[in-house]
């Protein structure tokens, strides 16, 4: 049974048919919310990070929300491979007791125990992400606004509401409950503060701050912090003051209108000039978006989940690579799903058949890096289909 689907977009779709896909064509990596889902991308983050795109030199920018955040940070340390196998260890071992009588945790105490873990995760090695000579980390947190400028226990769900309905009208209403803060590592180019963004942002109300030191730990909880999950993140250095919450909720699949920053363009154009298809020279730079999802569908923002109208592609998404699971492969796995949060709570009182299942899941999905090192190998773009 395959468990690789492959899917572009008209302008990705058309370069592959002349070129294949090679790393140097990739400007951005996006990297979705969804929790445990994320687990079974761990294999092709591997290869990726691991194996495919040291084979090229320009800059690639990281945009990750929740999961997604940890998977594309962990990528940008210095052993990448032995980093992701670390975190899917840790991930797959989290284990949030309730308390007796209780049948979940208090955000209070899952919001405490995942700031240890993150403490743990990455202490002394943030440096090593921020200033990775490649890779551009972009962490992306949803910071409230009225009702949800701090986090209370009826203003919360009230503002929530509010989000909802304003989002079922336009999307982009969805902006006077909820800013999207992108909090970006360094550039590297002289005199800039962060890198700068690799989408635009005028599909919803967008801050662009510095990842620093000082901030890059509250910013990847903030990133994390699932409402009435986990607390909202009150303070975060450099950032105006607010309850911080996770990315997911403004960009859950990371449906963005993506472009590729003009270093990045003369960097990719530079090595198509070197190293073009077929052994031809190709001045024309890819700019490509490679997605790992674990669905087809790239679905924009948590509260769109059940709209289905906004699930289709749109033309944000012409330069995206997209390589997700087959929905046949999934129902090999246990209970014929993903690993998803819902588990936690279903055995919140056997958390080591918890783990089994995941590991069970995360052991088939090698398979999927296979098969795109495989296909790599060997492109046919009459398998690739249209996003």
């Amino acid at each position: 049974m395959k468990a690789l689907r492959i899917h572009a977009g008209a302008k990705a779709l058309a370069h592959l048919r002349r070129h294949g896909l090679q790393p140097q064509d990739v400007c951005t990596i996006p990297a979705a919310a969804g929790g445990p889902k994320g687990l079974v991308l761990g294999p092709l983050d591997r290869f990726l990070f691991g194996t495919w795109l040291p084979r090229s030199t320009q800059p690639v920018h990281l945009v990750g929300a929740s999961i997604g955040a940890w998977r594309m940070a962990t990528a940008c340390l210095p052993d990448p491979v032995a980093a992701l196998q670390r975190l899917e260890h840790d991930y797959i071992a989290q284990q949030y007791d309730p308390e007796p009588g209780a049948r979940r945790p208090t955000p209070q105490q899952v919001s405490a125990r995942f700031g240890q873990t993150l403490q743990a995760f990455y202490g002394g090695q943030i440096d090593s992400v921020l200033q990775h000579p490649r890779y551009r980390l972009h962490i992306v947190a949803a910071r409230g606004r009225h009702l949800l400028a701090r986090e209370h226990r009826w203003a919360t769900p009230l503002g929530y509401l509010g989000a909802f309905v304003s989002n079922m009208a336009q999307r982009k209403a969805l902006g006077a409950w909820l800013e999207r803060v992108v909090f970006s590592a360094p550039d590297g180019a002289p005199g800039a503060a962060c890198a700068p963004l690799p989408f635009a942002t005028h599909d919803l109300r967008t801050r662009q701050l510095p990842l620093t030191e000082a901030n890059f730990l509250a910013a990847m909880q903030a990133s994390c912090s699932i409402p009435f999950v986990l607390q909202a993140v009150p303070r975060i250095a450099g950032a105006p003051s607010g309850a911080y919450w996770d990315g997911g909720i403004t960009d859950y699949h990371m449906h963005l209108h993506y472009r590729c920053p003009q270093n990045a363009i003369k960097t990719i154009a530079a090595s198509a000039m070197d190293t073009g298809a077929e052994g031809q020279k190709d001045s024309s730079p890819a700019g490509l978006v490679l997605y790992p999802h674990f669905q087809q569908t790239v679905v924009p923002g948590w509260l769109d989940k059940h709209l289905r109208w906004r699930h289709h592609a749109t033309p944000a998404l012409d330069h995206m690579v997209l390589l997700s699971p087959h929905p046949d492969w999934v129902r090999s796995l246990p209970h014929a799903k993903l690993p998803d949060r819902n588990d936690f709570i279903h055995y919140a009182h056997d958390p080591a058949q918890r783990m089994r299942l995941w590991r069970t899941a995360v052991s088939a999905s090698e398979q999927l890096a296979q098969e795109f090192s495989a296909w790599l190998e060997r492109p046919d773009v009459g398998e690739v289909g249209r996003l």
